[in-house]
């Protein structure tokens, strides 16, 4: 019998599981569109019962499971599966926080054709082919985008209105940039009875917000700006202005001009919210950031994941006085916010001497 190789010596092992990753993905999403979650929520089955039950074949169906049990998503006792509780909580339709939808968006066609084509977008520096590029003008993509991910967006959106206070009641107006689903501003006004919300999106995408600030109840303070964000007229007066998932489109000089417009329309002493993945200073970790500067490659001419120094430049350049930057474990983003000056406090007209 072989002994196992020593500590550090080369392997084979992560090569192969890299090489049959996609398993993984078909696995989860075989049982997404089979619905065993929901089904399996209801109470643990064996094989047979859960076959029944979908109408499926019990042979395929034990295999799944145990592939599901394998990656950790089921439990097995027995001959029976139960949900484990990440997949209680995320791909249960029943959970308010399911996210199989935004699982299904994200290993879609268009995201994975789009990383078939990652050599050539490594010879070009940015995506290979017209369709891949979702920065084109009202781009189905983000039709798609604004229904799956709103849920996975829950989590996020309410942190980032509880980091700028919303809690507070102030009266606040908030421009919502590339609003898409609209989770952001809406968390907002949810927090804040006295918040405003514009959104700013294609007509499309803000449609799907608006049907999201209705459920919310907020409705009647979302306000929809349809257009392009570097061509629209933001107006001014804007307490908070929202830049969620939306920098890292771009680059750092189209992202300073958006931020210069941005900074304009802020208040003094207002803010600016960035959600954005930020690696290291390294890129080589956290590893979900650092690999997402990939995602940028293949479906744009020019975007990435940045870090937060090179953010930070970026909003100073703009005219902004500070940033700090917030994790938002256990996820894998961290928010930016940025500040503006805040007025000097001129001395009043008095008595003194001449």
């Amino acid at each position: 019998m072989a002994a196992n190789p020593p500590e550090g010596f080369p392997s084979p092992a992560r090569l192969l599981e890299t090489a049959v990753a996609y398993r993984r993905a078909a696995v989860l999403r075989a049982a997404i569109e089979l619905d065993f979650f929901s089904a399996l929520a209801e109470s643990p089955l064996d094989a047979p019962s859960l076959a029944a039950h979908l109408g499926l074949a019990t042979r395929g169906v034990r295999m799944l499971c145990d592939a599901l049990a394998t990656l950790g998503f089921v439990l097995k006792q027995d001959s029976r599966y139960s949900l484990s509780p990440d997949a209680a909580l995320f791909l249960n339709r029943a959970s308010p926080a399911c996210m199989a939808d935004a699982f299904m968006f994200l290993s879609s066609e268009h995201i994975e054709g789009a990383f078939r084509e990652l050599s050539a977008a490594v010879r070009r520096g940015g995506t290979s082919f017209d369709a891949a590029n979702v920065l084109a003008p009202e781009h189905d993509f983000w039709l798609h985008f604004a229904r799956a991910m709103a849920p996975m967006m829950a989590y996020p959106a309410d942190t980032i209105a509880q980091l700028l206070g919303a809690d507070a009641g102030n009266s606040w107006r908030v421009l919502d940039v590339a609003a898409g689903h609209g989770m952001f501003g809406i968390a907002v006004a949810r927090h804040n009875p006295n918040a405003s919300i514009t959104a700013v999106d294609w007509p499309g995408v803000l449609a799907i917000a608006r049907e999201n600030a209705e459920v919310a109840g907020v409705a009647s303070r979302f306000r929809a700006l349809p257009g392009s964000a570097f061509e629209l007229d933001f107006g001014a007066g804007y307490d908070v202005v929202l830049l969620t998932n939306f920098l890292h489109h771009f680059d750092p000089a189209t992202n300073e001009t958006l931020l210069r417009k941005v900074h304009a329309a802020l208040v003094p002493g207002g803010r600016a919210a960035a959600l954005e993945f930020v690696p290291d200073e390294n890129r080589t970790s956290p590893p979900f950031a650092a690999l997402f500067s990939l995602n940028m490659l293949v479906h744009t001419p020019a975007g990435d994941a940045y870090t937060y120094p090179e953010l930070e430049r970026m909003f100073l350049s703009a005219g902004f006085a500070s940033c700090e930057l917030h994790p938002l474990l256990p996820g894998p983003q961290s928010v930016l916010i940025a500040h503006v000056q805040r007025r000097p406090h001129l001395p009043q007209a008095g008595f003194g001497p001449a």
